[in-house]
C-alpha cells in the first residue's frame, strides 16, 4: 500500500479511464487545499537564492549553508518519518531530504499529499548523505503550483511519438537531452549576433509583410489587408530590403529573423524557419566565403569548445580550410560530364544517356548544369565545401563572373549533403537585375509559382547605386540541428509546424 503511495510516476500505459481518475484525484486534493484557504494557485512568488546546479557544481561552497531553491518535483519517495524527492529546475536537478522533525509534523503530512510535477519551493540546508549524495535539509516547503494531469515516467516510450513536439512543454520537463538542445540553441544565436556586432556590422529589422515576395525562389504564404484591400505576402527572405540598405549608405547590415515557405515539410524544412542574412560593401562572394567560415568557426568554438563534430554518426571537422570547388568541376567530378567543354544539347544528350530525365523549359545550358549538381553530386558532399560559380539561369540576384558570363559569382556551402548557407557577389547592375526579373515572371507566367515577380522599386533602388556588395543567407535551425545532433528540424524548433490531430 505505501509503495503504492510512494510510486506515484504512473505508468504511460494507462488506460483513458485511470487517467481520468487520477486527474480526478488530484482536482479534489486541489479543492482541499483551496477550501483551506491554501490555494497555490494565488501565489504570486517565492525568493529562490540558486539554482541546483549552483550547488551542484560547487558543492564546497554551499555545504552548511542555507539556499532556497524552486522548482518541480519529480519523485517522491516516502519512508516513514524521512522521505526523499528530487526537484528539477531549469539547469538540472538536486535531491530533498524531508524530514518530520526537522520540517513540522503538520507540515509533513502536507508533503506526503504532493503529486508528482507539483511546482514547490523549498528552503534548507545544504549536505551529503551518507551514500554521499548532494542534498538538500528542507525546513521549509511551500506549494507554488498544483500538477492535475500526471507527467509520463517515460516519454520516449510514449507510442505516438510526435507528442513531443505538440506537446513541447512536457517534452521540456521529461527530457533533460531537450532543455540542452535548446539552452544550445540560445547560445549559437547569441554567439552569431556577437560575431557580426564584433566584425562592425548593423543588426536591423525589415518587414514581415510584403506587397512582393522577393529574394529566392519559394512558394509564399498570401494573407489580405483588409484597411488597404490589397493581397499581401509573409516574406520568404529578407534579402531585398536589406539590400536597399546597402544603396542607403549602411554598408554593413544583418538580419536574425523568421522566414516564411509555404511548401513541404520533412526533415529539414518546415514552414516557418529562423535565417541570417548579412549584406557587406566593397566585397565579394569570396569575402562572404572567408566570413562564412570564421563565423561557423567561432560558434563552433564558443558554444561546443570544439570544431569537431559528430552528427548521426557521422564526424564532421568544421576546422577552417574548408574545400572550395566550381559547381563544373563538381559535377565533372561526380558525374562525369564536364559542362565547360560542352554547349546545351551536349549535355542534354549526356543526361539522358545517364537515364536523367529533364524539366521543359529548362534545358538551357545552365539549367542542366544546375539539375545534375542536384542528381549527383549535393549528396555526397559531408565535410563543409564551398560550391562555387553557379549558372545564372538559377540565380538571379548574383553577379556575372566577368570571365564567363553564363555562370555567377554565387556559392552555397553543404554539410552532409544538406545546403546550410547561400551567398553571392549582389547583382548591382539595374538593367540585368530587370532583365532577370523579366525572365522569372515569364517562369511564373508559366505555371512556376515559386519563381520571383518583378520589384519595380527594387530595380529602382539599384539605379540609385549600389557598391559592390557581397551578401549571405544561412539557415540556424539547421546549423543547430548539426551542432546538436538532431535529426530533425522539428527538434531544434520549440514549436514546430504540426497538423491538428482528427477530432
Amino acid at each position: 500500500m505505501r509503495m503504492a503511495e510512494n510510486n506515484q510516476q504512473e505508468q504511460h500505459e494507462q488506460t483513458a479511464e485511470e487517467l481520468h481518475e487520477l486527474r480526478r484525484i488530484r482536482r479534489e486534493k486541489l479543492q482541499e487545499l483551496q477550501d483551506a484557504g491554501n490555494d497555490p494557485f494565488a501565489r504570486v512568488r517565492f525568493d529562490r537564492t540558486h539554482y541546483t546546479t549552483d550547488i551542484t557544481g560547487d558543492y564546497d561552497a554551499f555545504e552548511g549553508k542555507k539556499v532556497a531553491l524552486a522548482g518541480r518535483m519529480m519523485s517522491k519517495r516516502i519512508m516513514g518519518k524521512a522521505s526523499f524527492s528530487d526537484l528539477s529546475d531549469r539547469f538540472g536537478r538536486i535531491q530533498l531530504y524531508v524530514k518530520r522533525d526537522v520540517l513540522g509534523v503538520d507540515e509533513y503530512q502536507a508533503f506526503k499529499k504532493l503529486d508528482i510535477g507539483d511546482l514547490v519551493g523549498v528552503e534548507g540546508d545544504v549536505f551529503r548523505t551518507q551514500k554521499g549524495e548532494i542534498s538538500i535539509m528542507v525546513d521549509k516547503l511551500t506549494l507554488l503550483s498544483k500538477n492535475l494531469i500526471p507527467l509520463p515516467e517515460k516519454w520516449h516510450g510514449l507510442k505516438d511519438t510526435d507528442m513531443r513536439y505538440r506537446q513541447r512543454y512536457v517534452d521540456l520537463i521529461i527530457n533533460p537531452d531537450v532543455r540542452d538542445t535548446f539552452e544550445k540553441r540560445s547560445k549559437i544565436v547569441r554567439e552569431i549576433r556577437a560575431f557580426m556586432d564584433g566584425r562592425g556590422f548593423m543588426e536591423v529589422e525589415t518587414p514581415c509583410l510584403n506587397t512582393i515576395p522577393g529574394g529566392a525562389s519559394a512558394r509564399p504564404f498570401v494573407t489580405h489587408h483588409n484597411a488597404l484591400d490589397i493581397d499581401m505576402y509573409m516574406r520568404i527572405a529578407t534579402e531585398l530590403h536589406l539590400k536597399r540598405l546597402i544603396v542607403g549608405g549602411l554598408e554593413q547590415v544583418y538580419e536574425i529573423g523568421r522566414i516564411f515557405r509555404n511548401e513541404g515539410m520533412d526533415t529539414k524544412h518546415n514552414p516557418e524557419f529562423t535565417s541570417i542574412e548579412l549584406y557587406q560593401a566593397y566585397t565579394d562572394y569570396n569575402g562572404m566565403m572567408d566570413i562564412t567560415e570564421d563565423m561557423v568557426v567561432h560558434v563552433c568554438d564558443k558554444v561546443l569548445g570544439t570544431t569537431r563534430v559528430t552528427y548521426q554518426g557521422v564526424d564532421i571537422d568544421f576546422a577552417k580550410g574548408w574545400k572550395r570547388l566550381t559547381m563544373a568541376d563538381a559535377v565533372k567530378e561526380y558525374a562525369g560530364i564536364d559542362f565547360m567543354a560542352i554547349d546545351g544539347e551536349e549535355a542534354l544528350r549526356q543526361m539522358h544517356a545517364k537515364g536523367i530525365e529533364t524539366e521543359k523549359g529548362k534545358e538551357s545550358w545552365g539549367d542542366l548544369l544546375a539539375q545534375c549538381f542536384d542528381e549527383f553530386v549535393e549528396d555526397k558532399l559531408t565535410q563543409p565545401t564551398f560550391i562555387t560559380d553557379y549558372p545564372v539561369e538559377v540565380s538571379p540576384l548574383a553577379k556575372r563572373k566577368p570571365t564567363d558570363a553564363r555562370l555567377t559569382e554565387r556559392f552555397e556551402l553543404f554539410v552532409v549533403g544538406r545546403e546550410l548557407a547561400n551567398a553571392f557577389s549582389e547583382l548591382n547592375d539595374p538593367i540585368d537585375q530587370k532583365a532577370r526579373f523579366e525572365r522569372q515572371v515569364a517562369l511564373r507566367d508559366a505555371g512556376d509559382d515559386e519563381a520571383s515577380m518583378m520589384d519595380e522599386d527594387y530595380v529602382n533602388a539599384l539605379e540609385y547605386g549600389m557598391p559592390p556588395t557581397g551578401g549571405m543567407g544561412m539557415g540556424i535551425d539547421r546549423l543547430v540541428m548539426l551542432l546538436t545532433d538532431s535529426a530533425s528540424i522539428r527538434d531544434v524548433l520549440l514549436f514546430p509546424t504540426m497538423k491538428p490531430l482528427s477530432e
